[in-house]
């Protein structure tokens, strides 16, 4: 019973101050103000989130940091990120990191 007691406060007080930090903006609005070195940090945050989500993805393979050339994913986004170097589309880096991820894995 107390480890029940004891996960409902954790998701209580997690959902807590998930609301609050979600809210403090929409309640204190323009009134606060953020330093400009805060402001600027903070432009990169939607960058620093999905390079934090698709890192792992890319580096790991069974849990472990695999640079060779039988990580696919790693040489799939390489090739990705060269596309969209040269043509600046989402739909050709898209289309070209898929057709080097298939090709690798059926052929390699």
């Amino acid at each position: 019973m107390i480890d029940d007691l004891g996960t409902w406060l954790a998701i209580v007080g997690v959902a807590l101050s998930a609301i609050v930090a979600r809210t403090s903006f929409v309640v204190f609005g323009a009134r606060l103000k953020l330093p400009v070195a805060v402001e600027h940090a903070l432009r990169f945050a939607p960058a620093a989130a999905l390079a934090a989500i698709l890192a792992p993805a890319l580096i790991l393979r069974a849990g472990h940091v695999d640079f060779s050339l039988a990580n696919h994913r790693l040489i799939a986004a390489i090739a990705a990120a060269m596309v969209i170097w040269r043509t600046k589309s989402m739909l050709w880096t898209i289309f070209a990191g898929m057709i080097v991820l298939t090709a690798l894995r059926l052929y390699a």
